[in-house]
């Protein structure tokens, strides 16, 4: 049996396996381990699995694959869970984090004050079609898609953003496939879908890579509709606010990098069951 802690950032859900003393999946295994558990029907359900391992240079490491057992490189509202996760098991007793990702390391300053709050550096969001990737040189920014006008950034992995004046009627499985799988991003892409509703306020739906479907939402797409909004002139000032259909993100730039910040919750924790393990 495994221990694991079933939490979100905003309805974003995860599985969350402690690996920081102890390895408790074989590599091999962690792809069909998310795709068996994060079923929702059969399995614990979740968006995707969490797995919280020792860094040789920074607290902790974060690893993370989605539901279709794919590993992503990076995960907002994944390392505001993993951060909470580490001090509530106090791995750590630091309000101040440095935390390893394959996207490289990012630093988080948390806070708790009646809920958990998680501020983390996303970085310098990356506009360049070879940082994305997308084919073409130069910037991805309102390009025409189908019927769409779509701007490409990566804020640690490659998110599509897609202005409409409506995106509560919109059918986002059929249409967000169209952008996701599009020749121009080798890598495919995340979708936001995104509504101006002020200077300082956006509303976003975002269909994830590796998940493929909508999630409730998305870190590292609040940023890249938040930072793409920006970039257009969309929005004004260095602090926006997004509004999920989970809740809602602060995204604040500052000297070119982009700060995230948003809740954590823990929802519950359990055992997998002995004749459903897969692990060794």
């Amino acid at each position: 049996m495994i221990d694991f802690t079933k939490m979100h950032g905003n309805g974003n859900d995860f599985i969350l396996i402690n690996e920081f003393e102890t390895k408790k999946v074989v590599e091999e295994n962690k792809s069909e381990f998310a795709k068996k558990y994060c079923d929702r029907k059969f399995g614990i359900g979740a968006d995707g699995v969490l797995f919280l391992q020792p860094s040789r240079e920074y607290d902790f490491k974060m690893r993370i694959f989605n539901s279709d057992g794919t590993e992503a490189n990076m995960c907002g509202n994944g390392i505001r869970c993993i951060a909470k996760f580490a001090l509530d098991q106090e791995i750590t007793q630091k309000s101040k984090l440095a935390i390893e990702t394959n996207s490289g390391p990012l630093n988080v300053e948390t806070r708790e004050n009646k809920k958990f709050w998680a501020k983390v550096n996303m970085g310098k969001p990356q506009f360049k079609r070879n940082k994305i990737p997308a084919k073409g040189e130069g910037t991805f920014l309102e390009q025409k898609i189908d019927q769409y006008s779509v701007s490409a950034v990566n804020t640690g992995v490659p998110h599509a953003v897609i202005f409409r004046k409506n995106i509560n009627n919109l059918d986002i499985e059929k249409e967000a496939p169209k952008i996701r799988y599009n020749e121009k991003f080798p890598e495919g892409a995340n979708v936001n879908y995104v509504k101006v509703l002020n200077e300082n306020k956006i509303k976003v739906r975002t269909y994830e890579r590796g998940i493929e479907s909508e999630t409730l939402s998305c870190g590292t797409g609040s940023v890249a509709s938040a930072a793409i909004s920006k970039k257009l002139d969309k929005t004004k000032g260095n602090t926006i606010n997004v509004i999920t259909k989970g809740g809602k993100l602060n995204i604040i730039f500052k000297n070119q990098e982009a700060y995230m910040e948003g809740p954590a919750k823990t929802v519950f924790k359990g055992k997998t069951s002995k004749q459903f393990s897969i692990v060794e």
